[in-house]
């Protein structure tokens, strides 16, 4: 087994004590030519930092964990590319976990996270509701984006104004003469504090729209189950409707999927309308009408909160986005 080189062993190549080569190392101390030498004695030799010891040397590891509850879902695919580009722009390296929509496995990242000692934690998780976030956040500063962990007082988050989105929505469809919505959401609220359901149905009253419920399989699973799924439902209990409205572009997607299923014209027969405007939706079909939050806010605000707390040992922030509603081709008028 080939031996792993230690700073001692860099020391001993670069002609210094280990503790002259542990501050150049770290750029704290040492003459420039001093610096340049350990340097690359270490480069040399392959040496790299543990950074668990690094960690207990300086207090930070320089990294920061990224747990998504799944990167099947699109959105999360793309939350955790732009944290991970923002974070290196800020001299931060980010290790991305993924629970694939198992919450036993993400209680797992997190074990094995913790041992990592990261600087701190940018979260999108299945349970924001789950006991465990409470300790996680008294260990570290965590920011959790699209959710509040209501155990976790002590935490960040960058949440969305749900309530505006859906209102933005209801007028949207008012306005163009529908009466009948079916609204396609998964089980659990979006928030513990904002049912989705409850806004449906409050801003549904509010315009005089009628709404039926759809409850899909998660937008993680098979892409082929989310459109049989949602073309038996335009059979069945929303066999009518004028507009499928879903609460994210993945179910959105497989609604105009499911729409072509059953001979539906988008927009003429069915309008579709999505909740968080991917890159791709304006490539899909005519182009999704759906929801954009500020792919560029949203994570400047989420790494943002993260490093001030971390650098200046202060609580994580919370801030809610507000939502701007993007009219493409899949939203018409009523028949």
């Amino acid at each position: 087994m080939v031996k792993r080189p230690t700073l001692q062993d860099v020391a001993a190549e670069a002609g210094v004590s280990p503790a002259t080569a542990s501050y150049a190392l770290r750029g704290q101390r040492g003459s420039d030519a001093t610096v340049e030498r350990v340097r690359q004695a270490a480069e040399r030799l392959g040496y790299d930092a543990d950074p668990i010891a690094r960690a207990l040397a300086t207090g930070s590891t320089g990294t920061v964990g990224v747990l998504c509850g799944s990167t099947r879902d699109l959105w999360q695919q793309r939350l955790a590319v732009d944290l991970s580009r923002a974070l290196m722009a800020r001299g931060r390296h980010a290790v991305v976990a993924d629970a694939d929509g198992d919450p036993g496995r993400e209680r797992a990242l997190l074990a094995k996270l913790r041992e990592q000692r990261p600087d701190g934690l940018l979260v999108a998780p299945l349970d924001p509701d789950a006991a465990h976030w409470h300790d996680v956040a008294e260990r570290f500063p965590v920011v959790c984006v699209g959710e509040q962990l209501p155990r976790a007082p002590s935490a960040g988050a960058v949440v969305f104004d749900n309530d505006a989105g859906m209102a933005l929505v209801f007028d949207h469809l008012a306005g163009l003469g529908h009466r009948r919505v079916a609204v396609v959401l998964t089980a659990r609220p979006s928030t513990p504090d904002r049912p989705a359901e409850d806004l449906v149905r409050r801003h549904a009253a509010r315009v005089g729209v009628s709404v039926v419920l759809v409850h899909p399989p998660p937008a993680t699973a098979d892409v082929a189950d989310l459109r049989d799924h949602l073309a038996a439902a335009l059979a069945g209990p929303a066999a009518g409707v004028s507009v499928v409205f879903c609460l994210s572009d993945s179910l959105a997607f497989a609604a105009l999927r499911a729409a072509a299923v059953r001979g539906l014209a988008v927009p003429d027969d069915l309008s579709v309308v999505g909740f968080e405007d991917l890159d791709v939706a304006d490539l899909v079909g005519p182009g999704l009408t759906t929801m954009s939050w500020g792919e560029e806010t949203v994570v400047d605000a989420a790494v943002g909160q993260l490093l001030v707390s971390i650098e200046d040992d202060v609580a994580p922030a919370r801030s809610t986005i507000a939502p701007r509603l993007v009219v493409r081709g899949t939203t018409g008028p009523a028949r």
